[in-house]
């Protein structure tokens, strides 16, 4: 099939830029893939195929082709949704060595699309401002929404109201949300943001614009499920590739705190991402106090909004934090089988699946997780017992009792999360048999979950049921006036006054 996929890709910084980056040669095997992506993203590539800086002009001299080796030359800052007020030829007979598609501008899907129809639109949705170009598209070309939040407030209103386009943001929440008091908008409008979000998803528009849904959880499948029964919702396995190098086995890399020559080292904790509140780097840096000797390496880019050195020193831990900041994907790896626990941790949050996690787990690594509603079907230890968390009655693992030794992570109840921290990361430094039980159960979770091959075959699955299904009628759906005008007004308006072609804009017959 042709497939057009709009998604973000290097050089933004994003999760799902990575995503991306292991997907697409994965569906090029067996489907004709294009790529649109925002104007930025397209001079970037074409930069690199050309040596020539594309601005000014329409086509690029040589069609940008997609190269997983070519990624990582350098990025765009890229804000995360959780800051507050933020966070081309054709081709057939692909084989499996070639590159994944053509790179074009979001701007040329139109002309593309009208001469040559693709078999099904691909978009590759999430809650940060890099998916911004999408939303004109999603609601008129109905295709298969890859829904990787559980909430896309932060960017969609940013994007709106960063505009001046307080109106149509107040018509798009009270279209998402029309039993909630319209104040809500009105509180975001005028400035009070941040946790609202979390409240109040705003996701409507590309779950009923869709002909299918697909998201990376099936507990946050049975949530959209239940207030949305009458659209199509299925759930497609994130997968992240092998870290371990080549020749590696199964045996996850694993550290006892003990260097060749026999003296010990530091036990070191990592985390990965933007290092804000939300990943929960306070609570992090207080609990490194309680554990003497204990190293911590913040692997990511600082935000405007907090300074996490300040807190270091307040928690009297800063000779013993590292900040990394934003790494290659190589050394992104490097730091992930250098460390002996990964903390990846976040609240609030968007009942997003994290691929850093899963990273972290294919790597062999004992993590530290939130205790979090998507997460029930995962095995877990409680640090406080240091049993398996299987009490809870909407946990698959309730009915089947899970050894401790078989746990994948621990987790952290939000509600102890200070105490329960401190357990874990006190635990976790001096126990390094339970290091190594956490990282085998790890990996091998991965291998049953969450591999790049199980991914691609949940996604032939869902195209192919994508294809089959009828688009929506916008018309039918009684969307706000702004996401299905045709911006035309105007231009007829001038026409109309100056008797100039009156029926230019007059509907084909």
């Amino acid at each position: 099939m042709r497939l057009a996929v709009f998604t973000p890709l290097d050089p933004v910084r994003s999760g799902i830029s990575a995503y991306s980056a292991e997907l697409l040669p994965r569906l090029a095997r067996t489907h004709e893939v294009d790529i649109f992506v925002e104007d930025e993203v397209w001079r970037a590539w074409t930069r690199r195929a050309t040596g020539r800086d594309p601005i000014g002009t329409r086509w690029a001299p040589v069609p940008a082709r997609f190269d997983p080796e070519r990624l990582n030359t350098g990025h765009f800052e890229q804000s995360e949704p959780s800051e507050p007020g933020q966070d081309g030829n054709e081709r057939t007979g692909r084989g499996e060595s070639d590159p994944a598609g053509s790179i074009l501008r979001a701007h040329d899907f139109l002309p593309r699309h009208a001469s040559h129809p693709y078999d099904l639109v691909i978009y590759q949705l999430g809650n940060a401002t890099c998916h911004d170009y999408m939303w004109p598209y999603l609601v008129r070309h109905a295709g298969l929404v890859i829904l990787h939040d559980g909430q896309l407030h932060h960017a969609r209103a940013r994007a709106l109201l960063r505009q001046g386009r307080e109106a149509d943001y107040r018509a798009e929440f009270a279209y998402c949300h029309p039993d909630v008091d319209p104040r809500v908008a009105d509180a975001v409008v005028y400035g009070a943001q941040g946790g609202l979000y979390y409240h109040w998803p705003l996701i409507d528009v590309p779950l009923r614009t869709a002909r299918l849904v697909a998201v990376h959880n099936p507990r946050l499948a049975d949530d959209l499920r239940e207030r949305h029964p009458a659209i199509p919702i299925d759930t497609i396995r994130m997968g992240v590739g092998d870290p371990l190098p080549a020749g590696a086995g199964e045996t996850p890399v694993a550290h006892d705190a003990v260097t060749h020559d026999g003296a010990t080292r530091p036990v070191t904790f990592a985390a990965f991402g933007l290092i804000t509140h939300e990943k929960r780097v306070p609570h992090i840096l207080r609990a490194l106090k309680t554990v003497p000797g204990a190293h911590v390496r913040l692997v990511g880019q600082t935000a405007a909004h907090y300074d996490v050195m300040a807190d270091a020193k307040a928690a009297g831990v800063a000779d013993r934090v590292t900040i990394v900041g934003y790494v290659s994907d190589e050394a992104l790896t490097r730091e992930m089988l250098a460390c002996d626990v990964c903390l990846c941790l976040r609240w609030p949050t968007s009942h997003e699946t994290s691929a850093s996690w899963l990273r972290c787990l294919a790597a062999g690594k004992p993590t530290i997780v939130n205790d979090l509603k998507h997460l029930v079907d995962v095995p877990t230890l409680d640090p406080r017992t240091w049993t398996v968390l299987q009490a809870r009655t909407d946990a698959a693992a309730a009915t089947r009792p899970t050894p401790p030794n078989d746990a994948v992570a621990v987790s952290i109840d939000v509600l102890d999360e200070d105490h329960s921290l401190r357990l874990a990361m006190r635990r976790l430094a001096n126990d390094a048999p339970r290091r190594v039980q956490l990282g085998r159960a790890a990996r091998a979770w991965w291998q049953a979950h969450h591999t790049l091959d199980a991914m691609a075959a949940d996604y032939e699955r869902v195209i192919a049921d994508a294809v089959r299904r009828p688009a929506p009628d916008p018309a039918s759906l009684g969307l706000p006036p702004h996401l299905t005008a045709d911006h035309t007004d105007l231009a007829r308006r001038l026409l109309d006054e100056m008797g100039v072609a009156p029926g230019l804009f007059a509907p084909h017959t």
